[in-house]
């Protein structure tokens, strides 16, 4: 497009985020919380929609980049996050975020949610966390208690649940936050948190399915089994270069998400730490450039790209 014709964006809005498309989630899908919560939180935080990127996998959280005006790619099952870090180190410019579901961030991506708590990279993961594979007819996810009867399957979940969180904090993630789809103020509160936030961020987001897993995960349900943290908890690193503060963050964390049950869940943010070790950091002290600002070309478009190395690794 050619920049005479990129529409003004400084007055962004909620309601100038919203495709023209109706979404298809069943009725009453916390994902409708979600998608409302991520466009509060692109126009709170003062994003550019132009250099916003949204990246999903496969799964019925994976159709929130075609309702949101930014740039969106919708990628492989389990596969969203080296999507998301490949994009944010071609251009450190944009803003990468990430909506998948539980199956396909801990299940089927578990790898890849795991590795990148090793690099830091600079993007945003947001997590709807239902408990089923509901795309595919409500199978027990990572994160479905032991013992939990759902539709999709025919006898109690034997698997014990995943702490998908505490995986988070012991991995390296520098952000780490919970919260529910229908409360859409404090998603979107902690959302633009996450965003603001210079390193890895996951939130994860205790989602509705009211066709699969209707009885565990409705907003009543929610509101009687979530509680905001306590006021007095600081889960927040105040120096990042105090080794013994970090640690004692991650623990009072970590202690917190060992003593919640099903019955008992806190929201908010558990942890979060400006870790200056990013992997952008990394690259720039070993003088790696990314390719995408690079100029390629000069005024006259000829090319200023030496490719002699190239030709003569390939001449036989």
């Amino acid at each position: 497009m050619p920049t005479d014709q990129i529409p003004e964006t400084k007055t962004l809005t909620p309601a100038s985020l919203t495709s023209n498309e109706l979404n298809d989630w069943c009725p009453g899908c916390g994902d409708s919380g979600i998608v409302m919560a991520v466009k509060n939180a692109i126009a709170g935080a003062g994003l550019d929609p132009h250099k916003t990127v949204i990246v999903s996998g496969i799964g019925c959280s994976s159709k929130l980049p075609h309702l949101v005006n930014v740039n969106g790619i919708h990628t492989l099952h389990g596969r969203a996050i080296p999507f998301a870090e490949g994009i944010k180190l071609a251009n450190p410019e944009l803003t990468v975020i990430i909506d998948s579901g539980d199956g396909d961030t801990y299940g089927i991506g578990a790898g890849h949610f795991v590795s990148a708590g090793r690099r830091n990279v600079d993007i945003k993961l947001f997590v709807h966390d239902n408990g089923v594979y509901a795309l595919t007819k409500g199978q027990a996810s990572p994160t479905l208690p032991e013992e939990t009867k759902v539709k999709g399957i025919p006898e109690p979940n034997i698997n014990g649940a995943l702490s998908p969180l505490s995986i988070a904090i012991l991995a390296g993630y520098t952000f780490v936050a919970r919260t529910q789809s229908y409360n859409v103020k404090e998603q979107t509160e902690i959302m633009i948190r996450a965003i603001k936030h210079k390193g890895l961020a996951i939130v994860d987001i205790l989602q509705g399915c009211p066709t699969y897993n209707p009885e565990f995960t409705s907003a009543t349900w929610f509101s009687q089994h979530t509680v905001q943290l306590p006021k007095d908890y600081d889960g927040s690193v105040k120096d990042p270069t105090n080794k013994e503060e970090v640690y004692q963050k991650k623990i009072n964390a970590l202690k917190l998400l060992m003593e919640e049950t099903p019955e008992k869940m806190n929201t908010g943010v558990l942890f979060e730490f400006e870790d200056p070790d990013t992997f952008e950091s990394r690259l720039i002290k070993r003088n790696i450039k990314p390719p995408i600002p690079q100029s390629i070309a000069d005024e006259n478009g000829k090319s200023n790209v030496d490719l002699k190395g190239v030709i003569d690794e390939l001449s036989i």
